[in-house]
């Protein structure tokens, strides 16, 4: 009933350049159902490519101060190169909007620096963090980079990045949501008295 692919003389013309879709075109072709074309299939063009379809992503911001400018607070720089674990766990309460304590994070903190010495690993995730929930650039280099090579210096731009987005870090992220006016996303819903006795 079918042609076999390995002849010769096909009664159509293969077109490879689509699939074939199996609607027959019977009688509406170009020779009006009579001759080469009479039983030839309809033929979908080429899907377009993924890329047409691609979103583009919205433009990264520039950080609002450089890797650098550590004295542009000098009180924060000084706290972050004698105590990092502070910066630290005030930075990481806000990333986590709340959900883990600065005491609890700088303890941990703590703990990776004392007993590894690569605080750098553990505090660069919190970076890419950041820079995922603001749409921060990756720069001047990648993440662990560099928490890697300077450290305090990594810490003091988040710090100052936050307070330039209208944090203020010591607080803590419930005090700052009650501070803007906006209940924190953490407190548990109230709930009205049920029946009693």
């Amino acid at each position: 009933m079918y042609p076999k692919p390995d002849d010769a003389a096909a009664p159509y013309p293969r077109q490879e350049s689509a699939p074939a879709t199996g609607i027959p075109m019977s009688g509406t072709g170009r020779s009006g159902g009579v001759g080469p074309n009479a039983n030839a299939y309809y033929h979908q063009p080429a899907a377009p490519t993924a890329a047409a379809f691609a979103m583009q992503a919205p433009p990264l911001a520039a950080w609002s101060t450089g890797l650098c400018d550590c004295f542009d607070d000098c009180s924060n720089c000084c706290v972050t190169c004698l105590c990092p674990c502070i910066t630290f766990g005030q930075v990481a309460e806000i990333i986590d909007r709340g959900s883990t304590s600065c005491g609890a994070s700088g303890a941990l903190y703590a703990l990776v620096m004392l007993l590894t010495g690569c605080q750098c690993v553990y505090s660069c995730f919190y970076r890419a963090k950041m820079r995922a929930q603001y749409g921060l650039q990756e720069a001047p280099c990648a993440d662990c980079c560099i928490h890697w090579c300077c450290e305090p210096c990594a810490l003091c731009q988040e710090y100052r990045e936050l307070k330039k987005r209208g944090f203020d870090v010591n607080l803590g992220w419930h005090a700052n949501m009650e501070r803007q006016g906006r209940s924190p996303a953490t407190m548990p819903p109230l709930m009205h008295p049920g029946m009693t006795r």
